[in-house]
């Protein structure tokens, strides 16, 4: 069949009869009140926005030549919007040089030299010149490099696995404002014996120095899941949480911690139990541990690792050094139970451990023993009061020289000690709260020499108490309460298991881990071997 041309529809535009010239005679609707500006054919067109415009260029008669004056009306002033401000503080500011002042002398500018200063001599060479003028810095270029300065990476106190699971991250800044008021604890069991303090070590002399002897007696460092009162507390439900005074502590100071930590929390129906890991460096002391300037001396005596072992092995000995010798048994302060750790033939030191009780919620019914040590007794006013002894040590001789300072500038000394150990004094302030020590002494004990750090000897003493002192160094007990409620309530919220709660070093960050039962343990296979190639 043929097929049949159909036309194409097409429809003519309307067109407007201009007769004064060309284009459309009236402005459409859609285009009225939108700004017109004349162009010409040279222009550039179709610019979204113009930063070339004269209102931005901070040079419009030097560099901009080639550019072509933008039109005007285009521009963007903001002349209302600043009409409504006022101005409030009218003094005037005064000027700040960020490299230093300036002063005018001999006709030259100088960055803050003097007139006998060497560096104002001729810059040509020679016997009074420094450098030549294309050799010298300039004085902005010294310090650009201040913010830039390399950060400290330090090493986890252990090595997160892969299959642990994270189970939560609690940032150090969430922990700022938490506060808990929590009433006097009330002793559960006190153990142990006490021996009475040496006051002659109040009266030494510098001349004649004393030397740290070393102490032959044993120390003891059970975890809480060891311990068989903790054990015994736990099947009398006497309370729900069970720790130590160093783990405690640890959790109520994290703020002030830089270093690495971990602790193993274990929860066993509805108990929770807080160790350290067996192996872990928990209960080193560290130095120097918030100084300025971060430690990282690489050799064998002042790195941080051998620094913790000798504030350790300091501390122990100047404990058992202060203590009055050769005292009878009837010259001891003795608690109801005997030691509970004493289940060898060696000597063990003078401690005695008070098990107190504190209650955290009452509403949630959740009670804590912490396991309290103190170190030695002393009579004031024919009465025995309780205390707890600690040294700070002396490792850099050419900085401080403590003794230069030790008879005049006490006092400074331990602020400036307070200020780089910020987190071990706060431990032993709390921890002699916890206790109930109705004093802490401190020792300052120095190196003989500043590359042997085997021979110390004794410089001085000071006795405070620990609520003073506290309060001297802005530590909060209510504060210190209040982290530990925290993390104890976010410990118990978890089901049943082992959790290690790390502290990442390198980040102000904690983070709580789900752990194989087996993780610590002997018989942990790969883990133990692990354990041990990490501790050798």
């Amino acid at each position: 069949r043929a097929l049949t041309a159909m036309p194409v529809p097409y429809s003519v535009p309307e067109v407007e009869d201009n007769n004064d010239g060309w284009g459309p005679s009236a402005v459409p609707e859609r285009l009225k009140d939108v700004p017109f500006a004349p162009f010409s054919k040279g222009d550039k067109i179709g610019r979204a926005a113009d930063w070339n415009a004269s209102a931005y260029q901070k040079y419009p008669g030097r560099y901009n030549q080639n550019q072509s004056a933008a039109p005007a009306v285009f521009n963007f002033f903001a002349n209302e919007e600043e009409e409504s401000f006022h101005l409030v503080d009218n003094r005037p500011v005064k000027p700040t040089n960020r490299f230093g002042g300036r002063r005018f002398q001999g006709g030259r500018f100088q960055h803050g030299r003097g007139r006998g200063d060497d560096r104002n001599r001729d810059d040509r060479g020679g016997r009074g010149g420094r450098h030549p003028p294309h050799q010298r810095r300039p004085p902005w270029q010294n310090n650009w490099n201040r913010g830039m300065e390399r950060q400290t990476n330090y090493v986890p106190s252990i090595e997160v696995r892969p299959e642990w699971e994270l189970v939560e991250q609690i940032p150090n800044a969430s922990l700022t404002k938490l506060s808990c008021s929590v009433a006097e604890g009330e002793d559960v069991v006190r153990c142990g014996e006490l021996e009475y303090y040496d006051k002659i070590y109040d009266r030494l002399a510098i001349k004649a120095e004393t030397r740290l002897q070393r102490t032959t007696r044993a120390f003891r460092n059970v975890s809480s899941s060891d311990d068989p009162v903790m054990r015994k507390l736990a099947e009398s439900a006497s309370a729900r949480v069970f720790t130590t005074d160093s783990v405690i502590t640890t959790l109520m100071c994290v703020r002030s911690s830089v270093y690495g930590w971990d602790i193993v929390a274990t929860r066993r129906g509805d108990q929770l139990f807080l160790d350290q890991r067996e192996g872990s460096s928990l209960n080193l002391l560290t130095v120097n541990e918030t100084a300025p300037e971060p430690n990282e001396e690489k050799d064998a005596v002042n790195a941080i690792l051998p620094l913790s072992l000798e504030a350790t092995a300091i501390n122990q000995n100047f404990s058992q050094q202060v203590l009055v010798r050769g005292a009878s048994e009837h010259q001891k302060v003795r608690f109801e139970q005997p030691n509970p750790f004493a289940d060898g033939p060696e000597e063990l030191a003078s401690c005695a451990y008070r098990y107190r009780k504190w209650q955290l919620n009452e509403q949630a019914g959740v009670d804590i023993v912490v396991r309290c040590e103190l170190d030695a007794a002393i009579q004031m006013k024919g009465e025995d009061q309780l205390m707890s002894i600690k040294a700070l040590n002396e490792t850099d001789l050419r900085t401080q020289d403590w003794r230069k300072k030790i008879e005049t500038q006490r006092g400074a000394i331990l602020a400036f000690e307070t200020k780089n150990n910020k987190n071990k004094v706060a431990k032993w302030t709390s921890a002699a709260l916890l206790a109930g020590a109705d004093m802490l002494k401190l020792g300052y004990v120095s190196r003989l020499s500043a590359r042997d750090s085997t021979t110390h000897v004794i410089l001085g003493t000071q006795v405070t108490k620990p609520k003073e002192f506290a309060a001297q160094i802005n530590l909060s007990m209510d504060h210190c309460w209040g982290v530990v409620r925290a993390i104890v309530d976010m410990l118990l919220a978890q089901p049943e298991g082992r959790y290690l709660l790390v502290k990442d070093p390198n980040k102000d960050l904690l983070r709580l881990y789900l752990v194989p039962a087996t993780a610590f343990s002997a018989n942990a296979g790969d883990y133990a071997d692990e354990d041990e190639e990490e501790q050798a």
